[in-house]
C-alpha cells in the first residue's frame, strides 16, 4: 500500500507543483483585496505543507519565499505604510522564518514516515520470508515423517511378518510332529502357532496404519476401503464408504494426508462423538476433489476437550498443507460433518 501511494504522488507531482502556486496566488489576491489590517500570512502555510510534504523540503523553502515576498508586496500595494523601510524588512524576516521552521518540522516529520515506513516494508519482508520458511520446515517435517512411517510400515510387513509366518510354519511343523506321535504337548505347540498367527494379524494391522496408501493412483481408495472395513470391526459400528466412480490421486503426500484426515475424523466420531453409524464419501467434481465423513453422533463437543481440539487442529494442518479447506459442522440431524475439499 505505501509503494502504491508513491507511485501515485509520484505520478501527480507536477499536478501539485501546479496547485501548490495556485494556492499562493490565491491566498495572495486575498491577501491584498483585504487590505493590509487583515492578515493572511497564516494561509500561506497550507501552500507550505503541501510543498514539503509531497514535493520535497527544497521546493517548501522556495515556496516559503515565494509566499513571503507575495505577502509582503501585498501588504504594501494594498497601502501599508511604515515609520521605517526596516520595519517591513524585520517583518518579512519573521515570516520567513516561522515558515521556514515549518518547513523543518515538516520535513523531519515526513522522514520519520519514510523510516517508519521502510522498517515496517523491511519487517514484513522478514515475517514473510520467516513465515515461508517454517511452512516449508513443516512440510518438510511432515514428509520426513511420512516416509519414517512407510519405511517402518514396510519393514514390518516384509521383515517382522515374514518371521513371524516362518515361526508359525515351524510351529505347525512341530504341532504335527508332535500329534503323530500322541504328546500332549500337540495342544500346547497349536496355542503358540495361534498366537504367532494373531501377531501376523496385528503386525500386519500396525503396518497397514503406517503405510496406508499405495503408490497407485487408486491406492486412496483401497486404503480407505481397509480403513471403513478395520473401523467397523474394532469400534463395533457401522462404517461404509461411498464412492460412486473411481477418484484417482496421483500425488502420494496429498492421498496420504487425506487418509489421516479420514481416519482421524472417524476416530473422533467414535470416541468423542459416541457415533454407530459412520459415512466415507469420495467424489470429484469438475473443480474440486471431496472428501466428506458424517457420523450420527452426538455432534462436536461443548466446551472441546483438548483432544479433540488437537484432533480438529491436525486435521485443519493437514489439509492446509495440501492446499484445501477443511470445514467441521453440525449435521441437520445430528452428528457431525467434516468435509476436506481440494481444488
Amino acid at each position: 500500500m505505501p509503494q502504491l501511494i508513491a507511485r501515485g504522488v509520484n505520478r501527480s507531482r507536477p499536478l501539485l507543483v501546479v496547485l501548490t502556486f495556485a494556492i499562493v496566488t490565491l491566498v495572495g489576491l486575498a491577501d491584498y483585496l483585504t487590505g493590509y489590517e487583515v492578515s493572511f500570512s497564516v494561509f500561506y502555510l497550507l501552500a507550505v505543507s503541501l510543498a514539503v510534504w509531497f514535493v520535497g523540503t527544497g521546493f517548501g523553502i522556495l515556496i516559503s519565499v515565494i509566499s513571503t515576498v507575495i505577502w509582503l508586496t501585498a501588504d504594501l500595494t494594498a497601502g501599508a505604510h511604515y515609520r521605517s523601510p526596516l520595519v517591513p524588512i524585520w517583518n518579512a524576516m519573521i515570516a520567513l522564518s516561522f515558515f521556514l521552521i515549518v518547513v523543518w518540522l515538516l520535513a523531519s516529520l515526513r522522514s520519520l514516515h519514510a523510516e517508519l515506513e521502510e522498517r515496517v516494508r523491511q519487517r514484513t519482508t522478514a515475517l514473510t520470508a520467516e513465515m515461508a520458511e517454517r511452512e516449508r520446515l513443516t512440510k518438510e517435517l511432515l514428509k520426513i515423517s511420512e516416509r519414517e512411517q512407510r519405511r517402518i510400515g514396510q519393514d514390518l510387513h516384509d521383515s517382522v511378518c515374514q518371521h513371524f509366518t516362518a515361526t508359525a510354519l515351524a510351529g505347525q511343523v512341530l504341532k504335527e510332529r508332535l500329534a503323530a506321535r500322541s504328546l500332549p504337548e500337540a495342544a500346547d505347540a497349536g496355542k503358540i502357532v495361534a498366537l504367532v498367527e494373531n501377531g501376523i494379524t496385528l503386525t500386519r494391522n500396525l503396518s497397514r496404519g503406517l503405510y496406508p496408501v499405495e503408490l497407485e493412483a487408486e491406492g486412496l481408495m483401497a486404503a480407505l476401503r481397509e480403513l471403513v472395513a478395520h473401523a467397523s470391526e474394532q469400534f463395533k459400528v457401522d462404517c461404509r464408504l461411498e464412492c460412486e466412480q473411481p477418484v484417482p490421486i496421483h500425488d502420494v503426500t496429498t492421498a496420504t494426508h487425506l487418509y489421516r484426515i479420514a481416519q482421524e475424523a472417524i476416530t473422533n466420531a467414535v470416541k468423542h462423538g459416541r457415533a454407530k453409524r459412520v459415512v466415507l464419501k469420495l467424489s470429484r467434481s469438475d473443480a474440486h476433489t471431496i472428501l466428506s465423513i458424517m457420523d450420527d453422533g452426538v455432534g462436536l463437543p461443548d466446551p472441546l476437550s483438548e483432544s479433540s481440539g488437537m484432533g480438529l487442529r491436525i486435521m485443519a494442518h493437514r489439509s492446509n498443507m495440501i492446499g484445501g479447506a477443511l470445514s467441521v459442522r453440525r449435521a441437520d440431524r445430528g452428528g457431525t460433518i467434516v468435509t476436506c475439499t481440494l481444488p
